[in-house]
Protein backbone atom coordinates (compact mmCIF):
# COMPACT_ATOMS: atom_id res chain seq x y z
CA UNK A 1 0.00 0.00 0.00
CA UNK A 2 0.76 3.11 -0.91
CA UNK A 3 1.72 6.27 1.74
CA UNK A 4 1.89 8.88 -1.10
CA UNK A 5 -0.90 8.89 -3.88
CA UNK A 6 -1.12 11.52 -6.12
CA UNK A 7 -4.33 10.96 -8.35
CA UNK A 8 -4.76 13.52 -11.44
CA UNK A 9 -3.09 16.52 -9.72
CA UNK A 10 -3.77 19.55 -11.82
CA UNK A 11 -2.99 23.41 -10.79
CA UNK A 12 -2.19 26.64 -12.57
CA UNK A 13 -2.71 30.10 -12.68
CA UNK A 14 -5.45 31.44 -13.61
CA UNK A 15 -6.07 29.66 -17.09
CA UNK A 16 -2.39 28.77 -17.62
CA UNK A 17 -1.49 25.36 -16.42
CA UNK A 18 1.24 24.01 -14.20
CA UNK A 19 0.64 20.41 -13.15
CA UNK A 20 -1.29 18.46 -15.92
CA UNK A 21 -3.07 15.57 -14.46
CA UNK A 22 -0.09 13.92 -12.36
CA UNK A 23 -0.43 10.74 -11.14
CA UNK A 24 2.24 8.88 -8.95
CA UNK A 25 2.55 6.59 -6.17
CA UNK A 26 5.41 6.64 -2.96
CA UNK A 27 5.16 3.08 -0.62
CA UNK A 28 6.60 3.51 2.92
CA UNK A 29 10.18 2.95 2.72
CA UNK A 30 10.48 3.86 -1.07
CA UNK A 31 12.59 6.39 -2.51
CA UNK A 32 10.46 7.97 -5.34
CA UNK A 33 12.78 10.36 -7.98
CA UNK A 34 10.40 13.28 -9.70
CA UNK A 35 13.00 13.94 -12.80
CA UNK A 36 13.11 16.73 -15.30
CA UNK A 37 14.37 19.75 -16.71
CA UNK A 38 14.22 23.38 -14.88
CA UNK A 39 10.37 24.25 -14.86
CA UNK A 40 9.39 20.53 -15.22
CA UNK A 41 6.84 20.77 -12.18
CA UNK A 42 9.09 19.03 -10.05
CA UNK A 43 8.95 21.27 -7.11
CA UNK A 44 5.63 22.41 -8.18
CA UNK A 45 4.63 18.36 -6.56
CA UNK A 46 6.56 19.23 -3.64
CA UNK A 47 4.62 22.16 -3.13
CA UNK A 48 1.68 21.07 -3.10
CA UNK A 49 1.49 17.96 -1.04
CA UNK A 50 3.20 20.17 1.50
CA UNK A 51 0.99 23.07 1.30
CA UNK A 52 3.41 25.47 0.27
CA UNK A 53 2.12 26.60 -3.30
CA UNK A 54 2.62 30.02 -4.15
CA UNK A 55 -0.18 32.62 -3.66
CA UNK A 56 -0.76 32.51 -7.57
CA UNK A 57 -0.79 29.16 -7.91
CA UNK A 58 -4.14 26.66 -7.19
CA UNK A 59 -5.01 23.29 -7.15
CA UNK A 60 -7.61 22.92 -9.79
CA UNK A 61 -8.36 19.29 -9.72
CA UNK A 62 -7.24 15.74 -8.29
CA UNK A 63 -6.57 14.38 -4.91
CA UNK A 64 -3.33 13.86 -2.82
CA UNK A 65 -3.76 10.93 -0.12
CA UNK A 66 -1.13 11.14 2.73
CA UNK A 67 -1.39 7.69 4.97
CA UNK A 68 -5.35 7.54 3.20
CA UNK A 69 -6.36 10.70 3.95
CA UNK A 70 -7.35 12.91 1.45
CA UNK A 71 -5.25 16.33 2.53
CA UNK A 72 -7.33 17.99 -0.34
CA UNK A 73 -10.59 17.02 1.74
CA UNK A 74 -9.31 18.95 4.85
CA UNK A 75 -9.72 22.60 6.13
CA UNK A 76 -6.77 24.35 6.26
CA UNK A 77 -5.76 23.87 10.11
CA UNK A 78 -6.16 20.16 9.87
CA UNK A 79 -4.31 19.95 6.88
CA UNK A 80 -1.01 21.80 8.27
CA UNK A 81 -1.62 19.50 11.49
CA UNK A 82 -1.59 16.29 9.17
CA UNK A 83 1.26 17.39 6.85
CA UNK A 84 3.11 18.39 10.35
CA UNK A 85 2.68 15.24 11.92
CA UNK A 86 3.95 12.79 9.14
CA UNK A 87 6.02 14.51 6.57
CA UNK A 88 9.03 16.81 6.17
CA UNK A 89 10.90 18.76 4.04
CA UNK A 90 14.95 18.71 2.53
CA UNK A 91 15.12 22.33 1.03
CA UNK A 92 17.36 23.04 -1.53
CA UNK A 93 19.72 26.38 -0.05
CA UNK A 94 20.64 25.61 3.70
CA UNK A 95 21.59 29.41 3.87
CA UNK A 96 17.62 31.03 2.96
CA UNK A 97 16.32 27.66 4.53
CA UNK A 98 17.27 28.63 7.96
CA UNK A 99 16.19 31.51 9.95
CA UNK A 100 20.00 34.09 9.96
CA UNK A 101 18.35 35.35 13.34
CA UNK A 102 17.49 32.75 15.54
CA UNK A 103 20.05 29.62 16.84
CA UNK A 104 20.67 26.36 15.34
CA UNK A 105 18.53 24.39 18.12
CA UNK A 106 15.56 26.13 18.45
CA UNK A 107 15.33 25.78 14.59
CA UNK A 108 15.56 22.02 15.16
CA UNK A 109 13.20 21.96 18.10
CA UNK A 110 10.32 24.58 17.20
CA UNK A 111 8.43 21.97 15.16
CA UNK A 112 8.97 18.99 18.14
CA UNK A 113 7.45 21.71 20.33
CA UNK A 114 5.17 24.46 18.49
CA UNK A 115 3.72 21.72 15.83
CA UNK A 116 3.49 18.38 17.90
CA UNK A 117 3.15 19.75 21.66
CA UNK A 118 6.60 17.94 23.06
CA UNK A 119 8.19 19.67 26.26
CA UNK A 120 11.27 21.76 25.60
CA UNK A 121 14.05 19.49 27.15
CA UNK A 122 12.56 16.56 25.66
CA UNK A 123 12.85 18.66 21.85
CA UNK A 124 16.50 19.43 22.79
CA UNK A 125 17.54 15.85 23.36
CA UNK A 126 15.95 14.58 20.55
CA UNK A 127 17.90 17.57 18.80
CA UNK A 128 21.04 16.82 20.05
CA UNK A 129 20.66 13.10 19.36
CA UNK A 130 19.85 13.68 15.45
CA UNK A 131 22.77 16.07 15.11
CA UNK A 132 25.10 13.04 16.51
CA UNK A 133 23.05 11.13 13.98
CA UNK A 134 23.90 13.43 11.01
CA UNK A 135 27.88 13.40 11.70
CA UNK A 136 27.85 16.94 13.28
CA UNK A 137 30.86 17.08 15.72
CA UNK A 138 30.06 18.81 19.21
CA UNK A 139 26.50 18.73 18.63
CA UNK A 140 25.89 21.11 21.70
CA UNK A 141 27.82 23.68 20.09
CA UNK A 142 26.22 23.57 17.25
CA UNK A 143 22.95 23.73 18.96
CA UNK A 144 24.20 27.26 20.53
CA UNK A 145 25.13 28.54 17.32
CA UNK A 146 23.68 30.64 14.64
CA UNK A 147 23.40 29.79 11.04
CA UNK A 148 26.25 31.53 9.93
CA UNK A 149 29.10 30.29 11.47
CA UNK A 150 27.96 27.19 9.86
CA UNK A 151 29.87 25.58 6.67
CA UNK A 152 27.39 24.78 3.76
CA UNK A 153 27.58 21.06 4.74
CA UNK A 154 27.22 21.79 7.83
CA UNK A 155 23.81 24.15 7.80
CA UNK A 156 22.35 21.13 5.28
CA UNK A 157 22.69 18.50 7.98
CA UNK A 158 21.34 20.21 10.34
CA UNK A 159 18.10 20.73 8.14
CA UNK A 160 18.37 16.81 7.03
CA UNK A 161 18.23 16.69 11.49
CA UNK A 162 15.14 18.81 11.72
CA UNK A 163 13.39 16.71 8.87
CA UNK A 164 14.16 13.18 10.75
CA UNK A 165 13.51 15.04 14.39
CA UNK A 166 9.68 13.86 14.45
CA UNK A 167 10.22 10.96 12.82
CA UNK A 168 8.17 11.48 9.68
CA UNK A 169 6.55 9.07 7.27
CA UNK A 170 7.22 10.56 4.12
CA UNK A 171 10.20 13.36 3.67
CA UNK A 172 10.45 15.38 0.46
CA UNK A 173 13.93 16.54 -0.83
CA UNK A 174 13.84 18.95 -3.15
CA UNK A 175 17.06 19.30 -4.93
CA UNK A 176 18.96 19.07 -1.68
CA UNK A 177 22.36 19.43 -3.11
CA UNK A 178 22.13 22.10 -5.15
CA UNK A 179 23.99 24.58 -3.29
CA UNK A 180 26.72 22.56 -2.26
CA UNK A 181 30.12 21.67 -3.99
CA UNK A 182 30.82 18.03 -5.59
CA UNK A 183 32.66 16.84 -2.75
CA UNK A 184 30.17 17.13 0.15
CA UNK A 185 27.20 16.98 -2.38
CA UNK A 186 28.24 13.21 -2.38
CA UNK A 187 28.37 13.19 1.64
CA UNK A 188 25.00 14.74 1.90
CA UNK A 189 23.06 12.48 -0.34
CA UNK A 190 25.01 9.38 1.06
CA UNK A 191 23.43 10.45 4.43
CA UNK A 192 19.82 10.74 3.53
CA UNK A 193 20.18 7.43 1.98
CA UNK A 194 21.59 6.44 5.24
CA UNK A 195 18.78 8.14 7.41
CA UNK A 196 15.87 7.21 5.13
CA UNK A 197 17.02 3.21 5.19
CA UNK A 198 17.42 3.56 9.02
CA UNK A 199 14.16 5.21 9.46
CA UNK A 200 12.48 3.21 6.92
CA UNK A 201 10.90 6.92 5.63
CA UNK A 202 9.23 7.20 2.22
CA UNK A 203 11.55 9.89 0.72
CA UNK A 204 10.31 11.79 -2.62
CA UNK A 205 13.19 13.00 -4.13
CA UNK A 206 13.52 16.08 -6.54
CA UNK A 207 16.26 15.93 -8.87
CA UNK A 208 17.21 16.20 -12.47
CA UNK A 209 20.50 14.34 -11.87
CA UNK A 210 20.00 10.95 -13.71
CA UNK A 211 22.93 9.33 -12.04
CA UNK A 212 21.78 9.98 -8.22
CA UNK A 213 18.50 8.55 -9.51
CA UNK A 214 20.17 5.09 -10.28
CA UNK A 215 21.95 5.31 -6.81
CA UNK A 216 19.37 6.35 -4.58
CA UNK A 217 15.89 5.48 -6.31
CA UNK A 218 13.50 2.49 -6.50
CA UNK A 219 10.66 4.70 -8.39
CA UNK A 220 10.74 7.46 -10.90
CA UNK A 221 8.25 9.63 -12.25
CA UNK A 222 9.78 11.89 -15.67
CA UNK A 223 7.74 15.15 -16.14
CA UNK A 224 8.34 17.82 -18.74
CA UNK A 225 6.00 20.82 -18.89
CA UNK A 226 3.95 19.68 -15.44
CA UNK A 227 3.25 16.80 -17.47
CA UNK A 228 4.13 12.64 -16.90
CA UNK A 229 5.79 11.71 -19.66
CA UNK A 230 7.05 7.90 -17.90
CA UNK A 231 7.09 6.28 -14.68
CA UNK A 232 7.80 3.12 -13.25
CA UNK A 233 10.53 0.94 -11.51
CA UNK A 234 14.55 2.58 -12.03
CA UNK A 235 16.16 -0.16 -13.14
CA UNK A 236 13.27 -1.16 -15.98
CA UNK A 237 13.61 2.33 -16.89
CA UNK A 238 17.80 2.74 -17.56
CA UNK A 239 17.27 -1.11 -18.81
CA UNK A 240 14.70 0.03 -21.59
CA UNK A 241 13.00 3.82 -21.51
CA UNK A 242 9.41 3.87 -23.60
CA UNK A 243 9.08 7.52 -24.33
CA UNK A 244 12.02 9.23 -26.77
CA UNK A 245 12.22 12.08 -24.22
CA UNK A 246 13.48 9.91 -21.16
CA UNK A 247 15.59 8.48 -23.83
CA UNK A 248 17.07 11.62 -24.75
CA UNK A 249 17.40 12.60 -20.84
CA UNK A 250 19.70 9.52 -20.92
CA UNK A 251 21.57 10.06 -23.68
CA UNK A 252 22.18 13.91 -22.61
CA UNK A 253 23.28 12.37 -19.55
CA UNK A 254 27.53 13.22 -18.75
CA UNK A 255 29.14 10.06 -18.61
CA UNK A 256 32.07 10.07 -15.96
CA UNK A 257 34.33 7.32 -17.81
CA UNK A 258 34.78 9.53 -20.45
CA UNK A 259 34.87 13.18 -18.94
CA UNK A 260 36.34 15.28 -22.32
CA UNK A 261 33.10 13.65 -23.83
CA UNK A 262 31.04 16.41 -25.64
CA UNK A 263 27.32 16.81 -23.91
CA UNK A 264 24.64 15.86 -25.83
CA UNK A 265 21.66 18.07 -25.93
CA UNK A 266 17.60 16.75 -25.90
CA UNK A 267 17.15 16.75 -29.83
CA UNK A 268 14.80 20.17 -30.89
CA UNK A 269 12.47 17.42 -32.81
CA UNK A 270 12.05 15.50 -29.57
CA UNK A 271 11.08 18.72 -27.12
CA UNK A 272 8.83 19.51 -30.26
CA UNK A 273 7.27 15.94 -30.09
CA UNK A 274 6.62 16.06 -26.10
CA UNK A 275 5.26 19.50 -26.69
CA UNK A 276 3.21 18.86 -29.15
CA UNK A 277 1.78 15.68 -26.79
CA UNK A 278 0.91 18.25 -24.45
CA UNK A 279 -0.50 20.93 -26.73
CA UNK A 280 -2.97 18.29 -27.51
CA UNK A 281 -3.88 17.38 -23.78
CA UNK A 282 -4.68 21.19 -23.25
CA UNK A 283 -7.13 20.71 -26.17
CA UNK A 284 -8.61 18.31 -24.79
CA UNK A 285 -8.57 19.95 -21.09
CA UNK A 286 -10.42 22.42 -22.28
Amino acid sequence: MSFLTINNLRAGIGTVPILRDVSLSVAPGEVHALVGESGAGKSMIGKAVLGTLPGAVSVTGGSILLDGEDLQSLPPKARRRAIGAKAALIPQDPLTALNPARRVGRQITRRLVDILGWRKPQAQARALELLDEVHIPDPERVMRAYPHELSGGMRQRVLIASAFAAEPRLIIADEPTTALDVTVQKQILRLIRDMQARHGTALLFVTHDLGVVAKLCQSLTVLFGGKVVEEGRVDAFFANPTHAYSRALLAATPKYTDPDGSLTPVPAEIIDQVQAEIAAYDRGAL
